[in-house]
């Protein structure tokens, strides 16, 4: 038996990336899963319902649609996201407005319309993907960070909020090798090189993985947790504490 045996949990970004590796892993778990995304799930174990986070009455159908299946609701992996590229001159304010609406708003939306349903748990969480660009300064991601950041602020303030109701927690991976990730080397002018930039600033000296991220996820959404709540889990490689020279990684 699971700790998941049972409970209904929502992911949202759940196609591709940390949220499929989440997906696969609270299957595993024996929860049943609802992907609320724009692109269609591959695993057809999974719920799937349309959802645009960036609209409330998307998000509201969304929801509903998942209680009417499943008839109960547990858990909310808030981790649809995008990215940004650029420093502070280089964003317009259309893009700083859409890259909010999306990385912040958009878990506003899904956990406002869930927390009806969440408080009726007994196993009540919620997790947010933030990052660990949150907490150090990575060259081109002002507008990212700043996103990031501002989840990561709302995770501590809903923990305080429904404290002994819903536990709410956050993970800040660091560089991971996801789609996002691949695209964004892809448009550099030397994608080998710019992949090389990206894995020296890993103390590890690799990327982090989707599963190790999906691992810490489960871990926070894990009923087994009940004490953990207002935490900032990072699965980052070290890159925000640690300073190892290159020559000593690895040995």
């Amino acid at each position: 038996m699971s700790g998941f045996d049972g409970l209904a949990a929502i992911v949202t970004g759940g196609s591709s990336g940390i949220g499929a590796a989440t997906t696969r892993l609270l299957l595993e778990r024996g929860a049943r899963v609802a992907v609320l995304d724009r692109n269609p799930a591959e695993d057809s174990r999974v719920l799937y319902v349309p959802s645009d986070v960036t609209d409330s009455a998307s998000v509201e159908s969304a929801v509903a649609a998942v209680i009417e299946t499943f008839g109960r609701l547990d858990i909310v992996i808030n981790n649809a996201g995008v990215g940004a590229v650029g420093d502070i001159t280089e964003n317009s304010d259309d893009e700083w407005h859409r890259v909010l609406n999306l990385n912040v708003l958009g878990a506003v939306r899904v956990t406002r319309a869930a927390v009806p349903f969440l408080l009726k748990s007994t196993d009540a969480a919620v997790v947010n993907t933030c990052s660990i660009v949150s907490k150090v300064g990575v060259p081109q991601r002002a507008l990212y960070s700043a996103s990031k950041g501002a989840l990561e602020a709302l995770t501590i303030a809903s923990a305080a909020d429904f404290v002994g109701r819903i536990r709410v927690n956050g993970v800040l991976p660091g560089t991971a090798d996801t789609p996002w990730v691949s695209r964004l080397l892809q448009g550099a002018g030397d994608a080998d090189s710019a992949r090389e930039q990206l894995t020296r600033r890993q103390p590890l000296g690799r990327l982090v993985s989707p599963d190790e991220v999906a691992h810490a996820i489960v871990y926070l959404a894990d009923p087994g947790n009940a004490s953990t709540t207002g935490t900032l889990l990072t699965v980052d490689g070290g890159m925000g504490a640690l300073r190892v020279p290159e020559a000593v990684r690895g040995s």
